[in-house]
């Protein structure tokens, strides 16, 4: 038997961390806080670097249409490498920002990344011909890769877990409305062209700036408790646990009185990793699937609708203004979610959104009026967002701690090699076979998520996140 209090020499750092390891200590101080200002400035800042990730990524839907129409005219072949490029970079980025996050924590991967986005932003709006803006927006994407599944991870590790799915949420919501603002200073510059400078040239300054302050403010909160515990740094992690208390004005958590239980009998060396790694790896291969499959249709919507548009003889400014109010509904549709995706099953809500946005599919193919494209539009990218979202709680949940960042920053991976596939199979479908063509390999690529979410484990809705197994 063995007693352990605070300020015991023998804890670590003076935790409560027994025999059953400092992370369960963490975890039983850190889930019973209220959300409090630390808290909120977290999700501010998290929500920040999400806006500028996401502006990134849409700009590619306002190229798209820019570059397809005169004076550029660009061949589809070029236009899909330079589409394909953010995707291919993220490819890459991703698990090499999920390998630093675990090694070196989530906030320092974090600043790197926004850091990296930051330049190659600048080197984008700055380049002077076809070659080099798609190698800068190759390096965009390798940061843009690793930033929205390192925030999921850590969001995940700091944010109480009866309103975890809330909060990330609302920073996927609010998050989401950097596309429609870079869409929208793109149409709002582009009679004046400030300075000479082309408009998608400013978006791309602006982006930048925005990227540098995220990175610069992530040093002033603190890294993810869970993480540094789980590395082993309890000293650091009980500072970091007690910025938490401070700011919700609770004590730190003292040691249960009386004796702590026997530790469990030792399983043998193999045995054990064969346990801990089976449901691991079964997790792991669930959503690197997922993740690879999603693409096809949470972005290849947004991505190609334009396309789509202009096939079905609508002029480019309204393919702009599509884009632009198609993607009003994501943000209002995750915020709302929030509103109640603490107390539904990850799962279930996941099947639901997959056969909606198939159904939504079908609809905007067989569509010609611009108001029913745009109603149909709104719907389908609100059912998408909150998909991607959705799917990103799950995954975080389900995933242990000392892995986290590099098996979801994988499954992100293959999520940008599926997109960067996406253009090269999907622009030529409108011209082959019409708007069902690309319907098709869309509704089918949600139909196999379907089965795969129907065959899952249960989420972990207001449950402590996984942390060992």
């Amino acid at each position: 038997m063995v007693r352990a209090q605070i300020g015991d020499p023998t804890a670590p750092g003076g935790l409560d961390v027994g025999r059953d390891g400092s992370v369960a200590a963490i975890t039983r101080r850190l889930d019973p806080l209220p959300i409090n200002r630390l808290h909120v400035a977290i999700l501010a800042l998290s929500t920040l670097g999400l806006f500028t990730d996401i502006a990134e990524v849409a700009l590619s839907n306002a190229l798209a249409a820019i570059f397809l129409a005169p004076p550029h005219s660009l061949p589809r072949g070029s236009l899909s490498l330079l589409l394909a490029s953010v995707f291919a970079g993220g490819a890459v980025g991703a698990p090499v920002f999920g390998l630093l996050g675990d090694r070196l924590g989530r906030r320092r991967a974090l600043q790197m990344s926004l850091g990296l986005m930051a330049i190659g932003s600048v080197a984008a709006a700055m380049s002077p011909g076809l070659t080099s803006l798609t190698i800068a927006r190759a390096v965009s994407g390798f940061a843009i890769g690793g930033f929205p599944p390192l925030i999921a991870t850590y969001l995940a590790e700091v944010m109480p877990p009866r309103r975890r799915g809330a909060m990330l949420m609302v920073c996927a919501g609010i998050g989401f409305l950097g596309g429609s603002a870079v869409i929208l200073l793109i149409q709002a510059l582009a009679p004046a062209a400030p300075l000479g400078i082309e408009p998608w040239r400013w978006a791309l300054i602006l982006g930048a700036v925005l990227a540098a302050l995220a990175a610069a403010l992530f040093a002033r909160v603190p890294e993810s408790p869970h993480w540094l515990a789980a590395a082993g740094r309890a000293a650091e992690a009980d500072r970091a646990c007690r910025r938490f208390e401070s700011a919700a004005r609770a004590k730190p958590a003292a040691a249960p009185a009386g004796e702590l239980p026997e530790p469990p009998r030792p399983v043998p060396a193999e045995t054990g990793a064969l346990r801990t790694e089976r449901p691991v790896m079964r997790r792991t291969a669930l959503f690197v699937t997922l993740y690879t499959l999603a693409p096809w249709a949470t972005l290849g919507f947004p991505l190609l609708s334009a396309v789509v548009l202009l096939a079905k003889g609508f002029k480019v400014d309204q393919s702009l203004v599509f884009a632009a109010l198609s993607m009003l509904g994501p943000p209002l549709g995750t915020l709302l979610t929030a509103l109640v995706i603490d107390r539904l099953e990850r799962r279930a809500c996941l099947t639901v959104l997959a056969g909606s946005m198939a159904i939504l599919g079908t609809a905007f193919a067989a569509s010609d009026t611009f108001r029913t494209l745009v109603l149909v539009g709104i719907a389908f990218n609100t059912a998408a967002a909150t998909y991607g979202a959705l799917l990103a709680v799950y995954a975080t949940e389900l995933l242990p701690t000392s892995r986290r960042a590099s098996i979801l920053t994988c499954a992100w991976a293959g999520g940008r090699i599926a997109s960067a596939m996406a253009p090269f199979v999907l622009l030529p479908a409108p011209s082959a076979y019409g708007p069902h063509g690309m319907f098709a390999v869309i509704t089918a690529v949600l139909m196999a998520s379907m089965a795969l979410l129907l065959v899952g484990p249960r989420g972990l809705s207001g449950e402590t996140v996984a942390q060992n197994t």
